[in-house]
């Protein structure tokens, strides 16, 4: 082959590998920009009346908190996932939990909230919510389910929370996100990364984990190692079959299952 059609050749495969580089950092840079459109899906508050509402102000927001104003020591606080309406479950735990009072966050964003979400300022507004709750109640019972598992295990570290209930929980969410877009250096992307694991060896309270048999978001796999960083004794794992991520509220063994970690 003569050195001119080799030189040209050289030049087209150095011009297609810088392409191919600089588009591959494109998409990283949008990845890191955009990723909290990722994350979180802000929804909007489907029940709400005086009643029913709290408004909860912090040093830079407004927060809204569905809430099911009961007397006595029973409190029951509660993170939804990234698009979850929280206030849906108002009606539901009003029947299973009678003797509790009920306080459902929406995040930044969420639900007539202020303010975007992430991860540290949804940890902040957590503490602020539970020292308000604990003021009134004395048992307090912290739950979380899917995103808000990372909430709530990180809550429940930093505060006396009297019993954890963490519904389809995830080791982390860095892992999730390494396992959805492998091709990219997540580690080094991610802002938000809800680390279960760094705050489950610091749980001392009763807690009970419910994954479901068939969940395609959370991979059992992830479940089961969150599960291994609790110390012996304090944690257990409950899987209600039949049931994905999204459809394991429908069971009839999901409010059972809930109730009986509190």
């Amino acid at each position: 082959m003569p050195s001119t059609n080799v030189s040209r050749m050289s030049r087209n495969l150095m011009l297609l590998i810088v392409v191919l580089a600089a588009l591959y950092l494109t998409l990283c840079g949008a990845l890191y920009v955009f990723q909290r459109a990722l994350i979180y899906y802000p929804q909007p508050r489907a029940i709400g009346t005086s009643e029913t509402l709290l408004t909860l102000p912090v040093d830079d927001a407004q927060l809204q908190v569905s809430v099911r104003p009961h007397d006595g020591p029973n409190a029951l606080i509660y993170f939804g996932g990234n698009a979850e309406d929280v206030s849906r479950n108002l009606p539901e735990f009003s029947q299973a939990f009678p003797d509790y009072a009920l306080y459902l966050l929406h995040y930044r964003g969420y639900g007539g909230s202020t303010g975007s979400p992430s991860e540290e300022a949804i940890a902040r507004d957590a503490l602020a919510l539970f020292d308000t709750v604990q003021a009134t109640h004395g048992h307090v019972a912290v739950v979380g389910r899917s995103l808000g598992s990372g909430v709530a295990v990180r809550l429940a570290s930093q505060r006396p929370a009297a019993r954890l209930v963490l519904i389809t929980p995830y080791n982390s969410l860095e892992g999730l996100a390494a396992r959805q877009f492998h091709w990219f250096p997540v580690k080094w992307l991610l802002k938000d990364k809800f680390e279960s694991w760094r705050y489950a060896a610091r749980i001392t309270v009763p807690t009970r984990l419910i994954a479901a048999e068939h969940d395609e978001v959370v991979p059992g796999s992830s479940t089961r190692l969150l599960y291994s960083h609790f110390a012996r004794g304090v944690a257990s794992l409950q899987v209600i079959a039949g049931t994905g991520h999204n459809s394991i509220s429908d069971s009839p063994e999901y409010l059972k299952a809930l109730g009986d970690g509190l």
